[in-house]
């Protein structure tokens, strides 16, 4: 009650302290550092206003992880920047520096793959995931590792540089099968390996018309010369080459590289949808799933800006949504896309190419091409949407204030278009983003669904009218020693981790399995009846007919409880096997591909791991006891003072007679402790 006490006027006094340092704050952008009762920086965030964002967190109403968020908030301090760029750049700098708890964190920031052509005299192609400043050419990034090695191993069959990571005394296979020129043997000239390299990279970037026209010729030509499997080996080339390319959903006509980006929000959580545009053509798309607590384009704009900062391939023009109108889609309960952006969803998902508005696009393009009227558009828009930062969320960044600032980090184009071709590219990527939300979260409710189901059909087959609560108990040993027992919860199908327990066998000498059962039964179903605690359905036993029999004697006979008692068998190789059931013994009949097996499965799994877990922690520290008591002079409060000193047996083992002296260890002592760690350790 004390130190209850003491907490809540600890809490009172920060914020007091808020209070006073809220009315200081500055009229000036930069970032904020939120902190929790030990001082821990637990959320960064940035604002064009300080004084009026840091504020918005202490007053007013906040969805329930803004409220988790606030509730933890014990002091905050800022940094004022010059510029919103600056704020932009040392958010993310100040993100990946405290990890803070309770921002988004791009864990994968530095795992895309890229494809390099290393700078070498005899060159190579590979897949890297490092990208360092060797005067290499580097292509990417790909979203994911499979993505990066199709297209490698396409090109190592189109273009012959080596594959070899040391060069050997003779060629291999691949120089016979004209995958490489074979440097080992022969000079071959840098302005072959020039013009590969240029190859590759207009194919990469986009270029494989010319490619694949070029490979079509050479296939006619060997076809004429009679050399028939030559000319298999270049069809199969250009057949590579259109069904990589057919993946391609979207086209443009200024053969542009793009990043377009959108996401969506529910329940707490947001999805991220990058699609990849390159030469005009959409190749690729990478999505990224988390938890948010901030303001929902905050924690978005800080995402983006974590992806950059560690990837080299900036593409020329970057697409973000535009966060007013998704806002006022939630606000009004709208979950359904506009209809050009849903026509194009569901020609993208039927695997329709070439979707062009060249009209539209001309308009974005010639708008995009003046930075002033980019601007003046931008300033425009804004005038005509009436919602202001607090209205739409609370501190909502604005979309062009943002996009602006990114543009001059990036030195690259930052769009939020409003219309167009462009305008369907991001509702494209905001509604694939929606889609794998509500993909997410059917997903979890099936699976709830599915354990609930399980569970109440596993109570039918054994004859209850329902199986709320399951309690499972596992004995664990190594001939008698160190015994101990393990309780777990399951709860409708799945693990009530709070609710788990742990057993050290008190009365019982050596590796009785029954005695130990009954030990464990009866201390927790005491404690049940005295603290009147929540009663289960169902026990379950990890064992056969002695365990079954050893818990339903103490339940009845001692306790006065009538609660059904079943077994779980395994078999030969320590896998579930079958359900016997308490009153008669018998085995319950469940189809082994059945989700009541598979639950039982877990249960077995689960309570096993638990026991067995908490059995070697403490053998583990029986045998510190054991070698530290084995020595004179050693007594339990001298063994718990060395192991609190030094922390571990070998410390102590390595440790020198000085080291014992401030424990008022004598040096004879200090001497027979070490001789005998050192003895007991050859």
């Amino acid at each position: 009650m004390k130190s209850y006490a003491e907490d809540l006027q600890n809490q009172e006094k920060a914020l007091e302290n808020i209070r006073h340092k809220l009315a200081l704050l500055p009229d000036a952008s930069g970032c904020y550092l939120m902190k929790n009762s030990e001082g821990t920086i637990i959320y960064v965030g940035k604002a064009k206003v300080l004084k009026n964002r840091v504020r918005s967190y202490f007053t007013g109403s906040h969805n329930g992880k803004t409220q988790r968020l606030v509730a933890d908030i014990r002091d905050f301090e800022y940094i004022v920047t010059g510029s919103n760029m600056e704020a932009l750049i040392l958010e993310c700098n100040l993100i990946k520096k405290h990890q803070p708890r309770y921002n988004v964190l791009l864990k994968d920031d530095k795992t895309f793959p890229y494809l390099k052509i290393t700078n070498e005299a005899h060159p190579k192609l590979e897949v890297t995931r490092r990208v360092l400043k060797d005067k290499a050419k580097y292509f990417g990034p790909y979203p994911n590792s499979y993505a990066a090695h199709q297209t490698k191993k396409l090109l190592d069959r189109m273009y012959p540089l080596r594959k070899c990571g040391v060069m050997p005394k003779e060629v291999c296979l691949y120089y016979h099968m004209h995958q490489c020129l074979g440097p080992c043997v022969k000079e071959v000239e840098k302005e072959t390996y020039d013009q590969i390299s240029q190859e590759i990279g207009s194919f990469l970037s986009g270029g494989h018309e010319e490619i694949k026209k070029d490979l079509q010729r050479k296939m006619q030509e060997a076809a004429e010369e009679l050399y028939f499997e030559r000319a298999k080996e270049l069809r199969d080339q250009i057949i590579s080459i259109d069904a990589m390319m057919e993946k391609q959903k979207i086209t443009t006509s200024d053969a542009k590289d793009r990043d377009v980006f959108g996401f969506s929000v529910d329940k707490g959580w947001m999805c991220v949808q990058i699609l990849y545009v390159r030469k005009g053509k959409m190749i690729e798309r990478h999505m990224s799933t988390f938890p948010f607590y901030g303001e929902a384009y905050s924690d978005f704009m800080s995402y983006v800006t974590q992806y950059y900062s560690d990837n080299p391939a900036v593409p020329q023009e970057i697409l973000l949504p535009d966060s007013s109108k998704l806002m006022k889609e939630k606000l009004t309960d709208v979950d359904q896309p506009i209809a050009a952006d849903t026509e194009l969803y569901s020609a993208t998902t039927a695997g329709t190419t070439g979707i062009t508005d060249e009209k539209a696009l001309q308009t974005e393009s010639d708008l995009s091409a003046d930075p002033l009227r980019v601007a003046d558009a931008r300033a425009s828009y804004a005038e005509t949407e009436p919602e202001t930062e607090t209205q739409l969320s609370g501190g909502l960044e604005d979309p062009s204030a943002a996009a602006l600032a990114l543009a001059e980090w990036l030195d690259v184009k930052v769009l939020v278009p409003q219309r167009g071709l462009k305008k369907q590219m991001t509702g494209m990527a905001t509604e694939n983003a929606r889609v794998a939300l509500d993909e997410k979260f059917k997903l979890i409710e099936r699976d709830e669904e599915r354990t609930s189901k399980a569970a109440s059909n596993l109570g039918r087959a054994i004859g209850l009218d329902s199986l709320h609560r399951v309690e499972a108990f596992d004995n664990s040993n190594i001939q008698g020693s160190d015994p101990v027992s393990a309780m777990i919860v399951f709860i409708d199908g799945k693990p009530a981790k709070k609710e788990y327990r742990k057993y050290k066998i008190r009365s019982v000498q050596g590796p009785d399995d029954y005695e130990t059962m009954r030990e464990v039964i009866r201390r927790r179903y005491e404690r049940v009846l005295k603290e009147n605690l929540e009663r289960p359905d169902l026990i379950i036993v990890d064992g056969g007919r002695g365990q079954i029999k050893a818990a339903t004697d103490v339940l009845e006979n001692e306790l006065g409880l009538f609660i059904p008692v079943c077994g779980l068998v395994k078999d030969a190789k320590h896998r579930t096997s079958q359900l016997l059931r308490g009153e008669t013994l018998e085995a319950v009949t469940l189809a082994r591909n059945s989700e009541e097996f598979y639950l039982l499965q877990r249960i077995q799994d689960e309570v096993h791991r638990f026991a067995i877990t908490f059995h070697r922690e403490q053998r583990g520290k029986s045998m510190v006891t054991s070698q530290l008591d084995s020595i004179p002079g050693i007594g339990e409060k001298r063994r718990k003072l060395l192991l609190k000193h030094f922390g571990s047996l070998k410390k102590i083992r390595e440790a020198s007679v000085e080291d014992f002296r401030p424990l008022s260890i004598g040096d004879k002592l200090a001497r027979q402790i070490i001789a005998a760690l050192r003895e007991e350790e050859s």
